[in-house]
């Protein structure tokens, strides 16, 4: 393999991706490349990652747990501070079971491979986040993908199925564009063709619908409705992690076949308890949400009158679309001049001609910070020559 030739290639088509080294503990005020910067690239959606109570409860576990825990759960690693976490997001979601994996990666592996395989059928959107794409891949199931959002390709595809079981997986909120997957049509499409129905709400839970309980609450769809429902824990929940709900059945089978579940090393129990009070303070504190809302809008508008192109989110994922990935490298490396950190958003994580910006809000930000980043991006469009 000639790996230089291949690391030049990418970076003459400006694809080239570099580590940033952070400092200090704030997603929205770090230290990044020794620089104090405003940054609106974290998925801290509700500011958790360094809240008082959430790194309390973080540090009166190590005391009593350790940092590690030493095995898999099936062994010695499922500590009593897993089983009440698993019982306190299974409630929250209101589902009848809910199962900790070590990161939403591992969790959508695991759950796609355990559940379909040769001769099944796995039917996805095609913006899809990696994670739902390299599941079906690696499931040996036969993969085929809609255009996103439409629902009547969906049916099509359903239509045409010879399967012995087919699967319909889609993001909850996609986390490019921040739009959100029609939720009861995908149900009602599942119904008719006899097909289960996975969401990862990875972006969603925490974050929408007027107690934090994502996508499900805020369409107002019915939990049994969903046969797997995937949260991670390292966006709106504010720790790190995953975990899977749904039924008893289908967690008990998951325990049982999902390899990424069996053969790993469970999540610190101190990461366990931390997020337990973040569930709390996401039923306790809907301030959090309504002041990103407020957030969100003032940004929308401000947007507007610099004639950007934004896609038709309301959740804090707003990208602006910029198309050339040239152009969006420079965009974000002249907001980073003035301190602003936006990350830039190339192929392959998004579709060729779409490169963006990713504009991602934080509880935690201010209506200042907001006009912070408009200025700065007035400025960053004005010297690079961008209409």
């Amino acid at each position: 393999m000639k790996t230089q030739e291949q690391l030049e290639q990418i970076k003459q088509q400006n694809l080239y991706r570099s580590r940033k080294v952070v400092e200090g503990s704030s997603c929205v005020h770090p230290v990044v490349n020794g620089q104090e910067s405003l940054a609106f690239c974290s998925n801290d959606y509700l500011g958790f990652s360094d809240h008082p109570e959430v790194c309390k409860a973080f540090i009166d576990a190590v005391k009593e747990y350790g940092v590690g825990t030493g095995s898999a759960h099936l062994v010695l690693g499922h500590t009593k501070a897993h089983y009440i976490l698993e019982e306190r997001l299974a409630d929250f979601c209101q589902t009848e079971r809910a199962l900790l994996f070590s990161t939403g990666y591992m969790a959508n592996l695991g759950v796609i491979s355990a559940l379909t395989g040769k001769n099944d059928l796995i039917v996805e959107d095609k913006l899809n986040h990696a994670s739902l794409i390299d599941g079906a891949q690696l499931s040996n199931a036969k993969l085929v993908r809609y255009s996103h959002l439409d629902i009547d390709q969906l049916n099509s595809r359903l239509a045409i199925a010879e399967a012995n079981n087919t699967m319909i997986a889609t993001d909850g909120v996609f986390s490019m564009d921040g739009d959100m997957a029609p939720l009861q049509l995908i149900i009602d499409s599942a119904k008719q063709s006899g097909a289960m129905v996975m969401v990862d709400d990875a972006h969603g839970l925490g974050v929408i619908g007027q107690q934090g309980r994502g996508i499900i609450e805020e369409q107002r769809v019915n939990p049994s409705d969903v046969n797997l429902l995937i949260g991670t824990l390292g966006k709106g929940f504010g720790t790190a992690g995953a975990f899977v709900a749904g039924s008893e059945e289908m967690i008990e089978y998951l325990i049982q076949k999902a390899r990424t579940y069996i053969y790993t090393t469970a999540m610190p129990a101190a990461v366990a308890m931390a997020t337990l009070k973040s569930v709390d303070l996401i039923e306790s504190e809907p301030w959090r949400r309504e002041h990103l809302q407020k957030l969100i809008a003032r940004f929308r508008r401000g947007a507007e009158q610099l004639d950007l192109t934004l896609v038709d989110s309301h959740t804090p994922i707003q990208p602006i679309i910029i198309g050339d990935a040239a152009a969006t490298v420079k965009l974000s490396n002249l907001l980073a001049e003035q301190g602003v950190v936006v990350t830039a958003i190339r192929p392959p994580t998004v579709p060729k001609g779409t490169a963006r910006l990713r504009v991602t809000f934080s509880a935690s930000h201010s209506e200042q910070d907001v006009d912070t980043l408009l200025s700065a991006l007035q400025i960053a469009i004005s010297e690079a020559g961008i209409c």
